[in-house]
């Protein structure tokens, strides 16, 4: 069994997003090698509880260790403020906890944060290194941000998107950790464009999957028609362009059709107000639910219900989609390279990018084709469960990353053994 050095800055089993996939990940790894996971020191008590309660057989090929700068290194962080400088200090000064405990290790990865604009040092001890699954979250069209949230938004945008394009063509240590980098793992495609990657030197695999298969049961002749969309209300996630494509289909609607239809908004953030407004300035607000952020165990009855998955979110992944494809539900997104390159026509309906309005009416269009065809929904929801089945399941992702090690370590054994001879000559 080899062993494999991880770090991954953010872990823990209670929670979902960037938390819960290092986590997943982790213990996908350590079905098949012995893994030595070095994560943050604010992670350790509830990963200890996790195991605690509730044993499982890869646990025993776990070794965890924590690490953190010194609080003089650190004293300025506060939550999210500060996070991405301290997460480029916690890899830059990673090597020297490696030494110091003394681990000993066959390949080394560096699996999250998942973004692919701040360096990895691993490739300092010349073993084997995998670098991700690694990406960015595209750039939304300005159409789409100064339509609703106006100029200020706009220039965020473009602040943001100037400091990583400053990273990805500035910063020496980013383009060691890309040359040293024996396999690149992409979460999208967009991330051998910005890095300008070799074909032969990457794989895409997305950050996102479900660890359960539920039980599903449709019904296609119930009387009420839901449509779902979960996330946090930011700009990001589209859900200005959830409401406004609701409403375009709502209001085609017959009033007895009207009565059995609804929208169900899941989540929390700073847009809640600003959207609830939205509803309520489009007279929809009757027809649609905002729900306060639950957990995922909470969700499973919503899940149940609905019947078409609304996620015009402008984001590189999106957690929630694997989830609502488990529980069958066809998904309706925009042609990106987020949740458009997770679902294609078997399984959902894609919008290519248009102007704003343009963009409404064709989502709107295929929410009222899937509204009346329930044929089509119904093959549309049997798709979604194979695409589940087929790439969204987390035991892909640990068989994934076997094969990566496998090779990369016969290759290095290779390259080891021709080295004396060559020397010799």
């Amino acid at each position: 069994m080899h062993r494999i050095l991880v770090t991954a800055y953010a872990v823990n089993p209670y929670k979902g997003s960037e938390d819960g996939t290092g986590w997943n990940m982790i213990n996908q790894i350590a079905r098949y090698q012995k893994v030595y996971a070095i994560t943050r020191k604010n992670n350790q008590e509830d990963i200890e509880c996790y195991i605690d309660k509730n044993p499982q057989a890869q646990f025993g090929n776990i070794e965890w260790l924590y690490y953190d700068l010194p609080y003089w290194m650190r004293f300025w962080k506060k939550k999210e403020r500060g996070a991405m400088l301290y997460f480029y200090l916690w890899q830059l000064f990673m090597p020297f906890f490696i030494l110091m405990k003394n681990v000993k290790f066959d390949v080394a990865h560096n699996l999250n944060f998942h973004n692919d604009w701040t360096p990895s040092f691993l490739w300092v001890f010349r073993k084997p290194f995998v670098w991700g699954p690694i990406g960015h979250h595209p750039k939304t069209p300005e159409a789409f941000v100064k339509e609703v949230y106006g100029q200020k938004a706009v220039q965020k945008q473009k602040i943001i998107w100037g400091l990583k394009n400053m990273f990805w063509s500035l910063d020496p240590f980013l383009k060691l950790t890309k040359w040293n980098a024996n396999h690149i793992v992409a979460i999208n495609s967009s991330v051998e464009k910005v890095l300008n990657l070799k074909a032969d030197k990457f794989s895409i695999l997305p950050a996102v999957a479900s660890e359960k298969i539920p039980k599903v049961s449709k019904n296609f002749d119930k009387e009420k028609f839901t449509l779902l969309s979960i996330g946090r209300f930011v700009p990001l996630k589209g859900f200005d362009v959830c409401i406004e494509s609701f409403t375009h289909f709502y209001k085609k609607l017959s009033p007895e059709q009207q009565k059995n239809t609804e929208l169900l908004l899941i989540g929390k953030g700073p847009q809640k107000d600003f959207l609830k407004a939205l509803a309520q300035e489009l007279e929809v607000a009757h027809a649609i639910k905002f729900i306060e952020w639950m957990e995922r165990s909470a969700l499973t009855k919503i899940y149940e219900q609905a019947d078409i998955f609304l996620f015009p979110s402008h984001e590189g992944a999106g957690m929630v989609v694997p989830e609502a494809l488990s529980y069958s539900i066809p998904v309706v997104c925009f042609d990106n390279c987020g949740p458009g390159e997770m679902i294609d026509e078997r399984c959902g309906r894609k919008v290519p990018y248009a102007s704003y309005e343009a963009s409404v009416a064709a989502i709107s269009e295929h929410l009222h084709n899937l509204f009346t065809d329930k044929n089509v929904l119904k093959e549309l929801s049997i798709g979604a469960r194979r695409q589940f089945l087929s790439k969204f399941l987390w035991n892909k992702k640990g068989e994934h990353f076997r094969n990566i090690y496998s090779s990369l370590l016969q290759q290095h054994e290779s390259e080891n053994h021709l080295r004396p001879s060559t020397q010799r000559l």
